[in-house]
């Protein structure tokens, strides 16, 4: 009789455990449940079959974990939680941010119509350039893996080679489809993310609006106290020389 061994798949909560054995403080509970779904959403396609890792990605990744942990206090916490979430779910938290940075920094060389033309385009860049490279192999690859978190990278990447996209929605949802169309990705699918997200920062940066104007109240209102209670250890002393 033979047997035959199976390698377990690590489990969501596999992921999250090791997420917590990595940063050990606790998370602020504003941002509690981002870091805990961007977990699960990660972890998912680390063990999707047809996901492949690639800088696009890892930029979508950087992008939005700055921008929904704006403000999180602790401040020197959000490099711990950065690197906890990448090991948690298979990855390298300093690769993410060398590579997102590297194609950022190429996008700003380029416009989108010359990042259309070599994503059409069969000419190899000899290795130079990891973001031409990365968009020419998504368009050539027939089961590639779609996600959220590549539709950030893609978004950040074209606000970056043409800052106009960001002030001009018909621009922007032009651009967006030519793009799309050019690596065979749904132009559809990837709107619906990026406007759920647009929303979802919107929200986050009134959650913390109202948050800052809380602090400065209660801030004000510690410093109304202390004249006070000044003045009334004052009568106090008076009282009981």
């Amino acid at each position: 009789m033979s047997v035959c061994l199976v390698d377990k798949v690590r489990t969501v909560s596999d992921a999250k455990r090791d997420f917590y054995t990595h940063h050990t403080r606790p998370i602020n509970s504003i941002y509690r449940r981002f870091v805990e779904e961007l977990i699960v959403e990660m972890h998912l396609l680390s063990v999707n079959t047809d996901f492949r890792y690639d800088a696009i990605y890892a930029l979508g990744v950087v992008t939005a974990f700055e921008r929904f942990m704006q403000g999180y206090q602790p401040e020197q916490d959000k490099s711990s939680i950065f690197a906890a979430l990448c090991q948690a779910t298979g990855g390298n938290w300093e690769q993410y941010r060398q590579e997102a940075g590297e194609i950022l920094s190429q996008a700003k060389q380029m416009s989108v119509q010359e990042l259309i033309a070599k994503i059409n385009s069969s000419a190899s860049t000899g290795g130079e350039n990891r973001l031409v490279e990365t968009l020419q192999a998504i368009a050539n690859r027939s089961n590639y893996k779609y996600s959220r978190l590549f539709a950030i990278g893609l978004y950040t990447l074209l606000a970056e080679a043409d800052p106009d996209i960001l002030r001009d929605p018909e621009k922007r949802d032009r651009t967006l489809k030519e793009v799309t169309e050019a690596l065979h990705l749904s132009p559809e699918k990837l709107q619906k993310d990026l406007d759920l997200y647009r929303s979802n920062l919107d929200k986050m940066d009134q959650l913390l609006k109202v948050l800052e104007e809380a602090l400065e109240a209660e801030r004000k209102k510690r410093q109304q106290q202390k004249p006070e209670q000044g003045t009334a250890q004052i009568n106090s002393d008076e009282k009981n020389p």
